[in-house]
C-alpha cells in the first residue's frame, strides 16, 4: 500500500525542467482606441497649416504687396492733389502757426498766393488754347500738304512723269494708314495690359515708400524698426542705467517710476520725453551714460540725444526712430524755389532741419560766424549755403579767401569784390592783408558813423575758409611781425580780433571755417568772438568745448559723438540767431547739401540781381610775373599757336599764377590791352608770335617814353 507524503517545508532549490509545471496564460486583446472624429482631425490639420511659419510668411507677403499697391495709389493721389492745389502750402502754414513762427507762416502764405496766381494764369490760357490748337493744326496740315505737293512737282520735273506730283502725298497717306493698322493691332493688348502696368507702377511707389504696416514686413525689416517707445521701456532703460541712486528711487516709487516721465510726444522722426530725476541724481550722471541709455532703448548711440531744459533736475530725451537719421532730408529751398530772395536784416537762411523735422533757419544779421569740424565732413558746403542765400540780397558785399583753393568758391566770381583761392603762404599773406583792409574799412565806417549817426552801411562779409592755415602760417613780414600765431604781434590774429570787437556795429562781419580745432590753429579769443558757433563731427570732448564753448557742451551739445563719415553735414549750433527750444544751449541741425552745379545756378541768380561786380583776384594782381613776356616765352619759335595750347603751356610754366582762372577770354583781354588780339586760323583761335612781340615792343616804348617824361 502506497502512501502520499506531504512535505511541509518549501524547497529552495529551483525546479528542474522535469518538475516545472506547464502554465497557460491567457492575455486579453487591448481595448480599441476611441475613434477621433473627422472634424477634429480636420481642425487640427487646418490649425497646423495656418500657424506654420511658411504660412505666416506667405500671408504677410500677400498683405504687404497688396497694401503696397493700395497705399501706392494713395501716395500718387496725394502727390497729384498737392501738385494741383495749394494743400501743401496750407499744411505748412498751419504747422508754422502752431509752432508760433509767424514769419514762416507769412512766407508760405506769399508762396501760396504766387502759386494761385500762376494757376489762374494757366487756366485762363486754356480758354484760348483750343482755338489756337485748331488754327495750328489747320496751318500745319495745309503747309504739310503744300510741301508734299511741291516736292512732287520737283520729282515730276526731274523724272518727266506728271504722275510723280502726287507720289509724296500718296506715300504719306500710306504711312498714316500703316500707323493706323499698327495701332489697331496693338490697341487690344494694350487695353488688357495697361491696367496691370498701372497697378505695377502703384506697387513700385508703395514699395519704395514702405507703405505697409510693420506687422506685414519681413522679419529683418520689422526687427530694424526698433521697439515703439512706451513709458515702461523708458523707465526700465533708466533703471538699468547703472546709477544706484536712480535705480533705488525707481524701486521705492509706488508707480514704478512712471511719475518721473512727462508725456511722450512725437517730434519729427522720433519721440521726445522730459524726465524729472529723483532727489540725489544729477543730470550729468544721465548725460554721461548716453551710450548705455541708447542700448537700453534698443537704439544706437547717435539716435539718442540728451539735453537739459529749463526745469530743475530734468533731462530731455529725444529718441529717433531706428535708422531715421540715416535718411537724407531733401534738397535745399535755395535749389527748389527759384523765386527765393534774401534779406540780410530781417530774413533767415534755410540751413536744414533739426532732429524734430522742423525747418532750421538762422539769422545772419550782425553776427560773426565760426564753423569747424574734422576734414571732409561738410564744413565748406554748410558755410557756402549760408553765403549763397545771403548773396541773393544785392546789398551784401563779399570778400572771400578760400585757402583750400580747389574751386569750392569759384561760383562767387562776379559776386565777391575780392576772391583769393589757393593754399600757399602767398595766399595766406593776401588773405591777412584782406582782413587788415576790412579793419581799415571798419574804422572808416566808424568815423563816418561818428559824424553822422543816421548813416547806413552795406553789409560786408569777410569770409576765410580753412582759416587754420592763416593761424599756422610761419611767414614773417618785412617788419618782423608773423602773419600766423596768436600773439599780440600776429597780424591775422589781431586783424580778426579787431573785426570781432567793433565790426558788428557797422556791419563788417567775420566768417571763418576751420578744421580739427586746437588752441594753436583756433585761438581762444577768436573762437569766443563769434556770435554763431557751429561744429560738425569732432574727435574729442575738449575739441567740442573749443568749438562751441563749455556752456553748450555742459548743456548736452555733443559734436564729438557724431559719426565721422556717416553724419556728414550734421551740425551742432550754438547761437541766438537760430530758434533753440527753451532751456537748451544748442541745436543739432542736419544741413541741406548743395552740390557745385546747383550752387552755381543759385550764384547765377544772385548775379542777375546785381548790376555787375568785378571780382578782384588779389593774389594774381600781386604776382610779379610778366604775363605778356611769359606768353612770348611759351610760344618759343612757333609762328602761331592755338589759344588752348598757350593756356596749357602757361599753366605748366607756373600753375599758381596761371590756374583755372586763366581762360581764353582773359588771354584775349590781355592782348587787347596792348593793341593786339588772337586771330582765327582755319576756324580756330590762335596767338601769333609776331603780334605778341609787337605788343611787347609797344609796351616797352610806352614805358621808356613815360620814364623820359
Amino acid at each position: 500500500m502506497s502512501e502520499n507524503v506531504v512535505h511541509l517545508h518549501k524547497h529552495t532549490d529551483p525546479p528542474t525542467d522535469d518538475t516545472v509545471p506547464t502554465v497557460l496564460t491567457v492575455v486579453p486583446d487591448p481595448a480599441p482606441a476611441p475613434l477621433v472624429p473627422l472634424w477634429v482631425r480636420s481642425g487640427r490639420a487646418v490649425k497646423s497649416a495656418a500657424t506654420h511659419e511658411k504660412t505666416k510668411t506667405a500671408a504677410r507677403a500677400l498683405a504687404r504687396h497688396s497694401l503696397y499697391t493700395f497705399n501706392g495709389g494713395r501716395i500718387v493721389a496725394r502727390r497729384t492733389w498737392d501738385g494741383k492745389t495749394g494743400a501743401r502750402y496750407e499744411r505748412m502754414i498751419r504747422a508754422a502757426e502752431v509752432a508760433g513762427n509767424l514769419e514762416i507762416a507769412e512766407e508760405w502764405e506769399e508762396r501760396l498766393q504766387r502759386f494761385r496766381a500762376a494757376r489762374h494764369h494757366r487756366r485762363m490760357d486754356l480758354l484760348h488754347s483750343p482755338v489756337d490748337a485748331a488754327k495750328g493744326i489747320a496751318v500745319g496740315t495745309g503747309m504739310g500738304i503744300g510741301a508734299l505737293v511741291a516736292l512732287g512737282v520737283v520729282m515730276a520735273i526731274n523724272n518727266g512723269d506728271i504722275a510723280d506730283v502726287i507720289t509724296p502725298l500718296a506715300a504719306t497717306i500710306e504711312f498714316i494708314a500703316a500707323v493706323i493698322r499698327i495701332v489697331q493691332i496693338v490697341w487690344g493688348p494694350a487695353l488688357t495690359i495697361g491696367p496691370f502696368l498701372a497697378l505695377l507702377a502703384l506697387w513700385a511707389v508703395g514699395s519704395k515708400q514702405q507703405a505697409a504696416p510693420a506687422w506685414s514686413m519681413p522679419d529683418h525689416a520689422r526687427s530694424s524698426e526698433g521697439e515703439p517707445m512706451t513709458p515702461s521701456i523708458v523707465v526700465k532703460a533708466l533703471r538699468d542705467l547703472g546709477v544706484p541712486a536712480l535705480r533705488n528711487a525707481i524701486k521705492e516709487m509706488g508707480d514704478a517710476g512712471a511719475s518721473m516721465l512727462g508725456p511722450i510726444r512725437i517730434a519729427g522722426c522720433g519721440v521726445e520725453v522730459d524726465v524729472t530725476l529723483p532727489s540725489g541724481v544729477a543730470t550729468n550722471e544721465v548725460q554721461a551714460k548716453r551710450r548705455k541709455l541708447a542700448e537700453n532703448l534698443t537704439r544706437h548711440e547717435h539716435e539718442v540725444f540728451i539735453t537739459i531744459p529749463e526745469a530743475a533736475r530734468t533731462v530731455r530725451l529725444w529718441i529717433a526712430d531706428s535708422g531715421a537719421l540715416d535718411e537724407p532730408i531733401g534738397p535745399s529751398p535755395l535749389v527748389t524755389d527759384e523765386t527765393m530772395t534774401a534779406n540780410y536784416k530781417t530774413g533767415k537762411a534755410p540751413w536744414g532741419q533739426d532732429l524734430r523735422g522742423d525747418a532750421a533757419a538762422i539769422s545772419l544779421y550782425q553776427r560773426h560766424l565760426l564753423v569747424t569740424g574734422l576734414s571732409n565732413q561738410g564744413k565748406t558746403a554748410s558755410l557756402r549755403s549760408l553765403a549763397l542765400w545771403l548773396a541773393l540780397d544785392r546789398s551784401v558785399q563779399f570778400w572771400i579767401a578760400d585757402l583750400k583753393g580747389i574751386g569750392d568758391w569759384a561760383m562767387f566770381e562776379g559776386i565777391a569784390q575780392r576772391l583769393i583761392e589757393g593754399p600757399s603762404d602767398e595766399h595766406v599773406i593776401r588773405a591777412t592783408e584782406m582782413v587788415e583792409a576790412a579793419v581799415e574799412e571798419m574804422n572808416r565806417r566808424i568815423e563816418e558813423r561818428r559824424r553822422d549817426p543816421s548813416v547806413v552801411f552795406e553789409p560786408l562779409i569777410v569770409l576765410v575758409d580753412e582759416a587754420q592755415l592763416a593761424f599756422m602760417c610761419p611767414v614773417k613780414g618785412e617788419d618782423g611781425r608773423p602773419y600766423g600765431g596768436s600773439k599780440a604781434t600776429s597780424r591775422y590774429f589781431m586783424a580778426v580780433r579787431k573785426v570781432h570787437n567793433q565790426g558788428r556795429a557797422v556791419d563788417v562781419l567775420m566768417w571763418q571755417g576751420t578744421q580739427d580745432p586746437t588752441d594753436q590753429n583756433l585761438p581762444k579769443l577768436v573762437r569766443e568772438g563769434a556770435h554763431t558757433r557751429a561744429s560738425l563731427v569732432l574727435g574729442t570732448e575738449s575739441q567740442a568745448r573749443m568749438a562751441l564753448g563749455d556752456k553748450a557742451v555742459d548743456g548736452g551739445a555733443a559734436p564729438h559723438l557724431l559719426r565721422q563719415g556717416l553724419d556728414k553735414g550734421t551740425l551742432v549750433v550754438a547761437s541766438d540767431g537760430i530758434t533753440i527750444p527753451a532751456g537748451q544751449a544748442s541745436l543739432t541741425v542736419r544741413t541741406h547739401f548743395i552740390d557745385d552745379e546747383p550752387a552755381t545756378e543759385v550764384a547765377d541768380r544772385a548775379k542777375a540781381l546785381r548790376n555787375g561786380v568785378t571780382t578782384l583776384h588779389v593774389v594774381e594782381q600781386a604776382e610779379e610775373r610778366d604775363a605778356l613776356a611769359d606768353i612770348a616765352a611759351v610760344l618759343g619759335d612757333e609762328p602761331r599757336l592755338r589759344t588752348n595750347e598757350v593756356l596749357k603751356r602757361l599753366h605748366a610754366l607756373d600753375p599758381g599764377t596761371y590756374g583755372d582762372q586763366w581762360t581764353n577770354d582773359r588771354l584775349k583781354g590781355l592782348l587787347e590791352e596792348h593793341g593786339e588780339e588772337p586771330k582765327k586760323s582755319h576756324g580756330v583761335m590762335v596767338v601769333h608770335r609776331d603780334h605778341v612781340l609787337r605788343a611787347l615792343a609797344h609796351r616797352n616804348e610806352q614805358g621808356s617814353a613815360s620814364t623820359a617824361g
